[in-house]
This record gives C-alpha cells, sequence and structure tokens, in this order.
C-alpha cells in the first residue's frame, strides 16, 4: 500500500437533465443551470429579454442564431408551467387591513 492516499472525496455522479428539446441543465455548464442545448446561453437571459419586449429574432441574433424561435417559446412555456406549479412558494400573504 502506497503511503500517500488520495485526499480527494469520491466524485458525486453528475447528470445532465434535458429539460426539453431545446434546454438542458447540465452541472459543468453555467454551474447547472437551464442552458439552450449547444450554447452557454442561459434560459433566464432569454426570458428577461423577452420580458423588456425584445422581439424574439433580434434576440436570436444576439446570440448569432443559436438560439431560434422555437426554443424561445420552449423556455417560455417551461416558466409557464413552473409558474403554475410553484407561485405559490414566491407569494406574500396580506394582512387584513
Amino acid at each position: 500500500m502506497s503511503a500517500t492516499k488520495s485526499k480527494t472525496k469520491p466524485s458525486k455522479a453528475r447528470k445532465r437533465t434535458l429539460l426539453g428539446e431545446y434546454i438542458v441543465a447540465d452541472p459543468d455548464i453555467c454551474h447547472g443551470k437551464p442552458t439552450f442545448i449547444g450554447t452557454r446561453v442561459m434560459v433566464w437571459q432569454v426570458l428577461k429579454k423577452v420580458g423588456r419586449g425584445m422581439p424574439w429574432d433580434e434576440i436570436s441574433r444576439q446570440w448569432h442564431d443559436r438560439v431560434g424561435n422555437k426554443a424561445i417559446a420552449e423556455a417560455i412555456e417551461l416558466a409557464r408551467r413552473t409558474f403554475v406549479d410553484h407561485a405559490a412558494k414566491y407569494g406574500k400573504e396580506r394582512q387584513p387591513a
């Protein structure tokens, strides 16, 4: 047996999760934040631009056409479903007047 032992911890299995046809969460890319497959463009970045009213074609051009309209539509649909499923967690209760 070797006099020196490895001090590294056993690695946890890192798992890439497909969230749709165009979106993935990969622990090795952007700290696991959802991105568009084959890019480092995070979904939140595109949703922020959509929310500000930027035309989808302009959003796509900003990322050199690597994020297309179908990918943007998928991001919006995933955001909608997430909102429906989890909105109550972010709400604030109102106190009676």
